[in-house]
């Protein structure tokens, strides 16, 4: 059996630790101060044992959005490449237990680390969709989820986050202190229950529950701003299967 610490060595278990609660303290600060952060469900979290962390993908606010939201265990988070070149943002990310991968995907060293994190009993944060969001909506998840699924067999935590779209869209700067930003966690789903009779996983399913969770971080944030906030577009509209998008050919 693996342990829910990365690596045996006591003195790198001790560092990583003490990084990893700095990152956190700073994540809370950052997202609770300058977004006004809500969460719901962050007691779902397995006590133990390895869990996949799935959600979708709005912003560069995502992995301390679900870290505040998952107190209690050290997740490993993957995040792009590219993230970890931006100024205090990539040393943020780092210290609460980011690995890269690299943008055009097919990263095989960043899938060996996920399973191996898993296979330690340490839960993995993942954003299937690969890429920020153009509208907040939740686009299609990549194959290479399907694999980890399908390889990890434990557990998979849907999250649904919202908000962080217009908190800090792609290619312009946050906006701390005007904008809000939520998420709710959901309950665990056994991973043979997104496997089908051929043992391929279910990735449109998963989508669809963390589309859901998604539509009620946005309810609370509304809810929270007299229906002002987040203001009307595409995301108010439930995912549909990817299958009947129409820009799928």
């Amino acid at each position: 059996m693996g342990t829910d610490e990365a690596g045996s060595n006591p003195a790198a278990r001790f560092v990583g630790a003490v990084a990893h609660d700095i990152g956190r303290a700073m994540s809370f600060l950052v997202c609770k101060i300058g977004f006004r952060h809500r969460w719901r469900g962050g007691r779902n979290m397995p006590a133990t044992g390895p869990v996949l962390v799935v959600a979708n993908h709005q912003s560069y606010l995502d992995p301390p959005i679900v870290g505040v939201a998952i107190p209690g265990r050290r997740a490993m988070y993957v995040a792009r490449l590219g993230l970890f070149k931006l100024p205090l943002f990539g040393q943020l990310i780092a210290l609460v237990g980011a690995v890269p991968i690299k943008e055009e995907g097919g990263d095989t060293a960043a899938m060996r680390a996920v399973l191996g994190a898993l296979k330690k009993n340490r839960p993995v944060v993942i954003f299937p969709e690969g890429s920020r969001s153009h509208d907040g909506t939740v686009g299609e998840f990549k194959r290479g989820v399907a694999v980890i699924v399908k390889r990890a067999r434990c557990p998979v935590l849907p999250v649904g986050i919202e908000g962080a779209h217009d908190a800090w869209p792609r290619g312009s700067l946050p906006r701390p202190f005007t904008k809000r930003v939520a998420c709710v966690v959901g309950e665990p789903i056994d991973s043979s229950a997104l496997l089908d009779e051929a043992g391929h996983a279910d990735m449109d399913r998963l989508r669809l529950i963390v589309d859901g969770l998604r539509l009620e971080a946005r309810a609370i944030l509304r809810a929270d701003t007299n229906g002002v906030y987040p203001p009307p577009g595409p995301a108010d509209k439930p995912a549909q299967p990817w299958g009947d998008q129409s820009s799928v050919s």
